[in-house]
């Protein structure tokens, strides 16, 4: 294996050039690897020599962030393959394993929703979700979509054309809910259909997120012409109308081109010194059944490159029948046979890509661009208005550079029953919901009819940074960047004190800049200052900020202590039945779910939860049903 290297390869001209003669004239995957022997870039050619030394000739034909790549490179590794097409693959499924920091592109901010259908489960879920990759492995996903009212409305008309589970938990745990008696579920819960003939459901259903309508009404128009010289009348008239609902989903969205019998893709950028937005259209008979929006990082590439690894990233996680018959794109493509050829590989028919100059489809391709360029306003000024509220906000707490991560905490009871906690976080203004935190107060004092903030506060900051204290060793400490620039405490000069003091036992005050928002006037207050800030103004940007957080802090806070209340008093009328304890309490709500199901069960489904005999089921049983004592 390769050891590590002292100097980077641009350092050491004599090892680069060896380096770069070893490297064949063939199609393959080149590996670029940093001073740990890291993977940290991933790439493929059709004359792999030809394209590594290109990263070494000059700087100036670079994006910068591939040329502050090109100075970590240490050594460089390749694979040769048989094609171009199949070079393309095989990158795809190592960037997949190695996941090489510079080889990120479209910014996965959950702006845009996507698709799910479950099929990692037996009776498939299909809902909307931002967050992708996060459920099973064979879970697919489609999308992201930008009209997010359109997809809902989509969403919504085929559970009333399909009979689809219409509940994520079942209503009853011993008979279907009223979705069955009126045919818009199979009684999923109850099992009433098999998993095989629930999947076949749901495998009509993708085919409309699949862009496949056409070849679904197709279908439909053959069984229900098949079911009506049968004599199934009904079964006719069922299959009627949900052609028609198929055919009224695109009605508005008719495309004036050629060929509407041709499936096609037409992408195409809009990009600023930050952002480069990318809308690609999906057009399937003549309709447009897909709209469907990215985020790439204009330092990452030039934007003809970026076309090209969005529509790679894109096809990757498509299946074949998928892929259309052409892809129109906006500029010409750096690597347009290689895609080109992994497409017709993969579809098993020719794929064309081109740039169209002229008449319908270059028209088409300047639709999709003014698309993308609205998008780019948007989003520019969003993220202007983020970085105004920095910017003012670094003035008022008198900050060296804009605060990157700001944490805000709440703390949400009802006279100190079911207290709890929140920390959100905000990176560059912007919520990131990954870091949000939830606390438990542990705090024995703090009971139903005493509660106390501040010690709850207390509590919390001391858990969130202990491992930030300056007893830690180096080795054992957090990252810094887990350190927020600015921590905004939900309350006034006695909440930040309280807090303080645990900020000095930790020896983190020259480290934290930590604030506190008063509710009454939107007033800033800094520790060990009796008097608020004067620029704590509610309309300056700055404090936009801090409200939006502490907003957000007090929604997350509440939520969780809603949820504990409610699990808190089912519990407590479970405490009413003699001989419950504790722990079969939680055993029958994890089977039952709630206080409702148990009271709806019978003795003998009461008797087959662990733990639980027949004797005491049926004492269960009569307690929430007393006439039958």
């Amino acid at each position: 294996m390769i050891g590590f290297m002292t100097d980077p390869l641009l350092q050491n001209p004599e090892k680069l050039q060896a380096r770069l003669k070893e490297i064949p004239l063939e199609a393959g995957v080149y590996f670029m690897r940093d001073r740990q022997d890291g993977v940290i870039y991933i790439g493929k050619s059709k004359a792999l020599r030809n394209r590594v030394r290109s990263y070494f000739r000059s700087s100036q034909d670079l994006s910068p962030r591939i040329a502050m790549m090109v100075q970590l490179v240490h050594e460089i590794e390749f694979i040769v393959t048989d094609s171009e097409a199949e070079a393309l693959a095989l990158e795809a499924n190592l960037i997949k394993q190695y996941q090489p920091y510079y080889n990120v592109l479209l910014k996965d901010d959950k702006k845009y929703p996507y698709v799910c259908i479950t099929w990692s489960e037996d009776y498939p879920r299909i809902f909307i979700t931002r967050k992708r990759r996060m459920g099973g492995t064979k879970d697919k996903y489609y999308g992201p979509y930008v009209d997010v009212f359109n997809l809902k409305r989509t969403l919504g008309i085929i559970k009333r054309a399909f009979p689809l589970r219409q509940r994520p938990v079942p209503m009853f745990k011993d008979r279907p809910c009223l979705n069955y008696d009126i045919g818009l579920c199979p009684g999923v819960c109850q099992e009433k259909i098999s998993p095989a003939d629930y999947q076949k459901i749901v495998m009509r259903v993708a085919m409309i997120f699949q862009g496949r309508s056409s070849e679904l009404v197709e279908s439909f128009t053959e069984k229900m012409e098949t079911a009506a010289a049968d004599l199934e009348f009904e079964k006719a008239a069922d299959l009627r109308d949900r052609i028609q609902v198929l055919k009224n989903l695109g009605a508005d969205q008719k495309v004036s081109l050629p060929d509407d019998t041709v499936s096609r893709d037409a992408i195409a950028l809009a990009y600023d010194a930050q952002h480069t937005c990318i809308q690609l259209f999906q057009i399937r008979a003549g309709r447009l059944v897909g709209r469907l929006a990215f985020v790439a990082d204009s330092q990452s590439d030039i934007p003809e490159a970026i076309l090209q690894r969005t529509l790679e990233a894109h096809y990757q996680n498509c299946d074949p029948v998928e892929i259309p018959n052409e892809v129109h794109t906006q500029l010409e493509l750096p690597e347009v046979e290689i895609l080109q050829a992994w497409l017709s590989d993969r579809k098993g028919r020719k794929v064309a890509i081109a740039t169209p100059q002229r008449q319908l489809k270059a028209e088409l391709i300047e639709m999709v661009e003014r698309n993308a360029q609205y998008e780019l306003a948007r989003i520019q000024k969003q993220s202007d208005r983020n970085l105004q509220g920095l910017e003012d906000l670094a003035e008022i707490l008198n900050l060296d550079s804009l605060p990157h991560r700001i944490e805000g905490y709440d703390i949400s009871h009802i006279q100190g029953s079911d207290a709890v906690a929140s920390q959100v976080v905000f990176i560059d203004g912007i919520p990131a919901k990954q870091h949000y935190r939830h606390y438990k107060i542990r705090n024995p004092d703090i009971q139903t009819g005493h509660s106390d903030d501040f010690a709850s506060l207390a509590e919390v900051i001391a858990r969130r940074f202990k491992n930030h204290a300056n007893y830690q060793s180096p080795i054992t400490n957090p990252p810094e960047d887990d350190l927020p620039d600015v921590v905004m405490i939900d309350g006034g000069k006695g909440q930040l004190s309280s807090v303080m003091k645990i900020i000095d036992k930790l020896g983190l005050r020259d480290r934290l800049t930590v604030i506190s928002l008063a509710k009454k006037r939107e007033e800033i207050f800094l520790p060990e200052q009796s008097e608020p800030l004067i620029g704590g103004d509610p309309e300056r940007a700055g404090v936009q900020v801090l409200r939006r957080l502490r907003d957000e802090a007090h929604r997350f806070a509440i939520t969780f202590h809603r949820k504990k209340r409610t699990q808190r008093m089912q519990r407590s009328h479970l405490d009413q039945i003699t001989g419950l304890g504790h722990h079969r309490q939680k055993v029958l709500l994890e089977k039952f779910h709630s206080v409702e199901y148990i009271r709806q069960a019978t003795v003998e489904q009461i008797a087959e939860t662990e733990g639980i005999g027949k004797k005491l089921a049926q004492h269960i049983y009569e307690h929430f049903h007393p006439s039958t004592n």
